[in-house]
């Protein structure tokens, strides 16, 4: 599987199996229901999310999804995440359990959040 020539997040999804394909479509619409004003993007050769600056990337690996809210979003859900591997500005889900979408969806609003308090505070300063 050559991961390196897909240009957009549906042609990502289409490199992968059927069961890995539906976790990633999931993944992909929770993350567009918590943050609908945010543009899609291949950055690092991963799907990615940008509002004011990237919010979240996700990527399919050899046994789990890796998600990358950064590491701010890990550290404020630290005790929702303590049950997932991960680093940190990332968390590994395994392809044995089912997706934590209610938890993508409050780390994605938090982000969005995040970004926009940013964004305002820069604009301020000009």
């Amino acid at each position: 599987m050559e991961l390196a020539n897909h240009k957009d997040i549906d042609s990502y999804i289409a490199l992968f199996s059927d069961d890995i394909r539906l976790r990633l479509q999931q993944l992909r619409t929770t993350i567009k229901k918590a943050a609908p004003e945010a543009q899609e993007v291949i950055s690092y050769q991963m799907p990615a999310y940008k509002f004011h600056g990237i919010l979240v990337y996700f990527a399919a690996h050899k046994n789990h999804i890796g998600f990358y809210p950064t590491g701010s979003c890990i550290e404020a859900f630290k005790n929702e995440i303590a049950a997932y591997k991960g680093g940190k500005g990332t968390l590994k889900f395994s392809f044995e359990l089912p997706l934590p979408l209610d938890l993508v969806f409050k780390m994605v609003e938090y982000r969005v959040e995040e970004n926009r308090v940013k964004a305002e505070l820069k604009s301020k300063k000009k």
